[in-house]
Formats: C-alpha cells, structure tokens, sequence
C-alpha cells in the first residue's frame, strides 16, 4: 500500500501531520478524505451504470 516506504518513513510523515495540522484536525481531514472517497466511488459507479445503459441502446439499435 504504501510502496517503498518502511516504518520509520511512515512514523516520520505522522508526526509531521500531527505537527502541522494538531490533534483535533486529524479527525476532521479524516473525515473529509473519506467523505471524498466516497463521493469519488458513487460518481463511478455512476458512471458506470451510465455507461452500460447506453452501450445497451446502442445494440438494441443495431437489432
């Protein structure tokens, strides 16, 4: 998941957001990021869904 990067990288990038952002805005930029994240998924799954719709019109056309 996170590539290359060993323990103390991954310590490290912690304890710099922890620095820049404090305790009490790490649950807040969670929640955003997953918020996102799923924002992200359903408009693909939209699409998805839109995609299929029309490729099944356009072979109904071709019957």
């Amino acid at each position: 998941m996170f590539g290359n990067l060993g323990t103390g990288e991954i310590i490290i990038i912690v304890l710099v957001i922890l620095i820049f952002f404090g305790a009490k805005k790490i649950p807040e930029l969670a929640q955003g990021v997953g918020k996102g994240m799923k924002e992200f998924k359903k408009a693909l799954k939209d699409n998805d869904e839109d995609n299929k719709s029309t490729s099944e019109t356009k072979e109904e056309k071709k019957s």
